[in-house]
């Protein structure tokens, strides 16, 4: 059974000095799994919310490359908000978790490495839908 609990931050490796700061993301050693896509969601408006859905196996880690927005996580028995504003920490979300993103800054960049390649069989787009999954227990 997925759990918002589940859904954790991690520290993002980091070298600094004084060029700047280089992070580092390496699957199976600082991710639970393959990398399979990247990609980006920017030019945000303030007002905006993005995702609304849920995956049925696909597991994500979200980072804020710039700015700042908050997650909305919900298994259906629980909520649970985690603010995302720095380049080095990022939430991995398993499936079965429906995710909202909210409240953008203005210079908000959201970059997800993703463990499948793009499926949209793999999307659960109706909340209610979702629902009725955690029902059934097809996340289990």
């Amino acid at each position: 059974m997925s759990r918002v609990e589940d859904c954790h931050l991690i520290e993002i490796r980091s070298v600094l000095d004084h060029r700047g700061a280089i992070s580092i993301i390496e699957a199976g050693l600082d991710i639970p799994f393959a990398i399979k896509r990247v990609y980006l969601t920017y030019d945000i408006p303030s007002n905006a919310t993005r995702a609304g859905h849920a995956h049925r196996s696909l597991r994500q880690l979200y980072i804020a490359a710039s700015g700042a927005f908050d997650v909305r996580l919900d298994d259906a028995r629980a909520l649970r908000t985690v603010t995302l504003r720095r380049p080095d920490i990022g939430l991995i979300i398993g499936p079965g978790i429906w995710r909202e993103l909210m409240n953008f800054s203005s210079n908000a960049c959201l970059v997800v490495l993703a463990s499948e390649h793009y499926d949209e069989n793999d999307y659960i787009r109706d909340h209610a839908a979702f629902r009725a999954a955690v029902a059934e227990g097809i996340f289990d």
